[in-house]
């Protein structure tokens, strides 16, 4: 039983982080009126479908 405590403590903590830096984000970038393809328009990308590879998966960005 311990180690279900000792999981979700770990597992858990990491999805409220990453909960709360999700909201936090939306929120700066709400009131700042960034949205993502201006955002990606500062760094230089362009709007084409770039293969990517993240994690051992290709993805078209």
């Amino acid at each position: 039983m311990q180690a279900l405590y000792t999981a979700v403590l770990y597992f858990g903590t990491f999805l409220v982080i990453g909960w709360v830096g999700k909201l936090v984000l939306a929120r700066w970038m709400a009131r700042h009126g960034a949205t993502l393809p201006e955002v990606k328009d500062q760094f230089g990308r362009s709007g084409r479908k770039e293969r990517r590879f993240l994690l051992g998966f290709w993805y078209k960005d």
